[in-house]
């Protein structure tokens, strides 16, 4: 049966990505040979005009715009900056550092979207304070690995750009659905760090009286100012624009980077270096993502090709899985797959395979593409895989063993599943702001 070819191509394409082959090259290269056994040498005419369609496709350039935003406020030293204020704001609480990291986090996840340099920035800058501060390293790291990966969530996620982009629905539309979950989100880590502080104060200790004084005695309201305003009114700049209608996500990502590089300039962070090595960095990430999107491409051509999506619906339809089950065994997918590839690879390998399933079973893509991404999110910090785990260990100092990290993730994997769940089983949360917006 030629449908079973399809899932033969699919299987064989994940177990090459395990066993460590560069993954756009597996995907494409797999896929191109499958298609000329298949179909003939015609398929390559046919690749071709689906490559063309794809990157004709006017959204995908704000991936390398967001990046590049990400990457230069990384440069910019408002991290820091934003990081030192809002600790002393929330000094005299106990876990008032823990707090202040978690809102710094969402912030920068709202100003770059990009997991990897938020929690690595994170790690560099507060967990050497952390630790001096007396807080345990089991907090510290789970705090810090758990804000970082907000950017998996809180618009403008580059994941978001990309979900938007294959499930083919509007991204400005997922950015107005994900930011609800990704408050809610802030809320509930604020919350457990503010009951664990308090049934355990050593965990957590609030800052010394005499720093707290000195702060407000040494022009607080100016600090204030300088280290919050100046990302406000980017992340309003960027976010307010796609909200209120007057930018598409694309053009909001060129103000963002334009933004990113004016903030940049400010804080007198800017030169040809730092330019050079922000422009270098934003092409190596970008062309990762549009070779593996080449690669997509030609695999999602020979799956429908050999009617593996009509296949799947067929068997979905036969074994009578409800939309639930169906929306459950999809997740689990996702969370394992996380544990072992990017986030790009399962956005392009999976998703384009249930997505069709989605649409026959009449469920809302955008609540889906914010339950793939808040999956994604937990599966980023869950051991012993959880990318963001390597991210923050390779700057953690040499007293932070892996067992910290470990133990100190557990609780935030919790409240992601548990929250997961709320969002599964109360879809309002997602489409509230939405339908309030469009009223």
């Amino acid at each position: 049966m030629i449908e079973g070819l399809a899932i033969v191509l699919f299987a064989i394409i994940f177990l090459l990505i395990l066993f460590g082959y560069p993954v756009a090259f597996t995907l494409g290269g797999v896929s191109v040979l499958m298609g000329i056994i298949i179909f003939g040498i015609d398929f390559f005419y046919l690749l071709s005009l689906r490559v063309y369609g794809t990157m004709g496709n006017f959204v995908l350039i704000a991936v390398p715009l967001f990046v590049y935003m990400g990457i230069m406020l990384e440069k910019s030293g408002l991290a820091e900056s934003l990081l030192e204020t809002m600790a002393l704001l929330f000094g005299k609480l106990k876990g008032g550092l823990a707090i202040s990291v978690v809102i710094v986090g969402a912030m920068l996840a709202a100003s770059t979207g990009i997991v990897g340099a938020t929690v690595i920035t994170m790690g560099l800058i507060s967990l050497p304070t952390m630790l001096k501060r007396g807080y345990s390293a089991e907090l510290a790291t789970g705090t810090i690995a758990s804000s970082g990966t907000l950017g998996q969530i809180i618009p403008p996620s580059v994941v978001l750009v990309l979900l938007g982009s294959v499930l083919n629905v509007s991204v400005g539309d997922l950015f107005t659905a994900a930011l609800l979950p990704g408050i809610l989100l802030v809320l509930l880590y604020v919350g457990y760090i503010v009951i664990r502080a308090s049934v355990n104060p050593d965990v957590a200790p609030a800052l010394p009286q005499e720093e707290i004084t000195r702060f407000k005695s040494e022009g607080m309201i100016k600090r204030i100012i300088s280290a919050f305003l100046l990302p406000f009114a980017l992340i309003v700049a960027v976010l307010g624009s796609i909200f209120a209608g007057i930018a598409s996500p694309t053009e909001a990502a060129a103000v963002g980077a334009l933004g990113a590089t004016i903030l940049t300039i400010i804080q007198g962070k800017f030169n040809l270096k730092t330019l050079k090595q922000v422009m270098t960095e934003t092409t190596h990430l970008t062309s990762m993502v549009f070779i593996i999107l080449v690669g997509a491409t030609a695999f999602s051509l020979v799956f429908r090709g050999l009617g593996g999506d009509r296949y799947l619906i067929e068997i979905i339809r036969e074994a009578q899985l409800s939309p639930y089950t169906f929306i459950f065994l999809v997740m689990l997918v996702v969370f394992i797959a996380g544990f072992f590839i990017d986030f790009i690879e399962i956005i392009f390998i999976i998703v384009p395979v249930v997505a069709p399933i989605f649409i026959a079973l009449k469920i809302d893509l955008i609540w889906i593409g914010i339950l793939i991404a808040l999956n994604l999110q937990t599966s980023f910090l869950t051991p012993p895989f959880g990318f963001s785990l390597f991210y923050l260990k390779g700057v953690a100092p040499p007293e932070v063993k892996t067992s910290h990290l470990y133990r100190g993730i557990l609780p935030f994997v919790i409240i992601q599943l548990i929250f997961l769940g709320l969002v599964i089983t109360f879809p309002e949360i997602v489409k509230w702001l939405p339908e309030i917006m469009e009223n």
